[in-house]
């Protein structure tokens, strides 16, 4: 068969040998230049996180977890730091743990925090594992109604009979009689009653001035539980004229102890202790969080971070499956153990236990502690990161006594190896996500858009796309062209994207974008960004 060059040109061709030859000819010829290759894309804010280990908890706190999960379709992150939020909500204050065996102490107050885009179901999932917490509570409100109404009638008729001795003690001439006038006052003082409340064990939003007068009301404990980041903006001062006010979240954490004496307010708490479980988006906690007074006072650095890829365009929606009831009972009978013993009479605090490490988790502790701290100094991988990681070992040893706590109960003598086994595997998962909610704390408005951006590519697999497709598919987020074309630029920049005209007959060009093919394989498993 004669076959191209022999023949002059491709007509030729097809007129000796027909249109399928020139076809074949066209699909052998090796182009004259080769298109150019895409460089590896930048993805702002974004690292890959993995799962948490399925064996991080035990028992009764497992077996919630993962129904919850199940339940919500959620990632298990958000279930394993919603339950140590839980634990360290009822056993703060009232354990602490010895690394050392010394006098150095860890208090196990813990701060953990998710970040989990809209639509993830955040609000049934810490509504699942707040559910008894919120149950004891009304209990003892209603528990304690008629006590409260008692003793603010006896006060309030004890500061009415000081008023009117006081008014008394103002018109006395006689030194004697005002003598005996000031002793009925100091009586009536020594024998007013304590305030009683109502016992709490969270809030969800509140003011620092509030926050203050809430640890010395409930026994120097108090922990805040959200899926709203509120409670950001009232660290960043939005309640104080936006000067920041971040000691007595803080001092909480360490366990510092609290003095307050300004004008009309004192409290005076020896050994706070202060308990976040924080579920927030991951755009707000860049927009509320990103704060240089947040990094650099190491409140950021307090923080455990789980940063899961969201399970949104992945869900089953005909695989409901509700909570196992003997589940759920059985989690809230675990709640309401460790809630045994928890109350004080007013005025008082709980007595601290402190527990020690066995021999084997002391030893597994400062291997892990070594291994971080060889590795934060100048040049280290965690040098970027040494103000979180500075804090890990300290909270390696919280999170093992919550687990100890948590599986043996109220009577645990020592944190044991395995508790403090599986408190080293969870750390070593949350070193990158907290890399990765440090990317994420960092990033400006656009960084957010573009991550946007890239999620709308991913979900239609797009090649290519115009400017005016984006707009169009995001005009609630793009109301304008500057703010979209902002955000393209930005994602050209970091190679995720190239601009080029496409000529469209009869009328204008048209801007348009080629994705990095790289992005379309592998943006799913990317945090952040599904």
């Amino acid at each position: 068969m004669k076959t191209f060059p022999d023949l002059t040109d491709f007509n030729d061709l097809a007129g000796i040998e027909g249109l399928a030859a020139v076809a074949d000819s066209v699909n052998q010829a090796t182009p004259a230049v080769e298109p150019p290759a895409w460089p590896e894309p930048m993805i702002p804010g974004t690292l890959r996180t993995p799962d948490m280990p399925e064996d991080i908890l035990q028992g009764v706190w497992a077996d919630m977890a993962r129904a919850v999960s199940a339940s919500t379709q959620t990632p298990p992150a958000l279930g394993v730091m919603c339950v140590l939020g839980v634990l360290a909500t009822l056993l703060q204050r009232r354990f602490e743990v010895a690394p050392h065996g010394d006098d150095y102490t860890e208090p196990l107050a813990l701060w953990v925090l998710s970040a989990s885009p809209s639509g993830t179901r955040k609000t049934a999932v810490l509504g699942a594992f707040m559910g008894p917490i919120v149950k004891w509570e009304k209990l003892q409100y209603d528990r304690y109604r008629v006590l409260i109404a008692r003793t603010n009638a006896a006060r309030s008729t004890a500061k009415k009979r000081i008023e009117a001795l006081n008014q008394q003690a103002a018109k006395c001439k006689e030194p004697k009689d005002l003598q005996a006038i000031r002793q009925d006052i100091e009586n009536e003082e020594l024998g007013m009653p304590e305030e009683v409340r109502a016992p709490r064990l969270f809030t969800g939003d509140t003011t620092a001035e509030r926050l203050q007068a809430m640890l010395f009301e409930h026994s120097e404990r108090m922990a805040v539980h959200s899926d709203e980041p509120g409670i950001f903006r009232v660290m960043a001062g939005a309640y104080s004229g936006g000067a920041q006010n971040l000691d007595v979240f803080l001092q909480g954490h360490a366990g510092s102890a609290m003095r307050i004496d300004r004008a009309g307010r004192m409290a005076h708490v020896d050994k706070p202790a202060l308990s976040f479980n924080l579920m927030v988006q991951p755009g707000m906690l860049s927009e509320v969080a990103g704060s240089k007074g947040f990094r650099d006072s190491g409140l950021l650095a307090r923080f455990l971070y789980a940063v899961p890829a969201s399970n949104v365009g992945r869900r089953d929606v005909r695989a409901h499956t509700s909570i196992d009831p003997g589940v759920r009972a059985a989690y809230e009978q675990g709640v309401t153990g460790l809630l045994e013993g928890y109350l004080c009479e007013p005025g008082t605090v709980p007595k601290v236990r402190v527990l020690p490490l066995s021999d084997s988790a002391k030893e597994l502790w400062l291997d892990f502690s070594q291994y971080i701290e060889d590795n934060q100094g100048d040049g280290g991988v965690f040098e970027s990161l040494r103000d979180w990681t500075s804090k890990l070992a300290g909270a390696v040893a919280r999170v093992a006594a919550l687990l100890e706590l948590a599986e043996a109960g109220l009577q645990a003598e020592a944190v044991s190896w395995c508790a403090m086994d599986r408190a080293i595997r969870l750390a070593r998962v949350l070193i990158p996500h907290a890399q990765a909610a440090f990317g994420l704390l960092g990033t400006d408005s656009t960084d957010v858009d573009a991550l946007a951006v890239l999620r709308w590519v991913r979900a239609h697999d797009y090649e290519e796309f115009t400017r005016r497709d984006a707009q169009k598919a995001m005009e609630g987020r793009f109301r304008s062209v500057d703010k979209l074309k902002r955000t393209l630029d930005r994602l050209d920049a970091m190679d995720c994207i190239k601009e080029f005209k496409r000529h469209n007959k009869g009328a204008p060009p048209s801007a348009a974008y080629r994705v990095n093919p790289m992005l379309l394989g592998s943006l799913s498993t990317l945090s952040g960004l599904s």
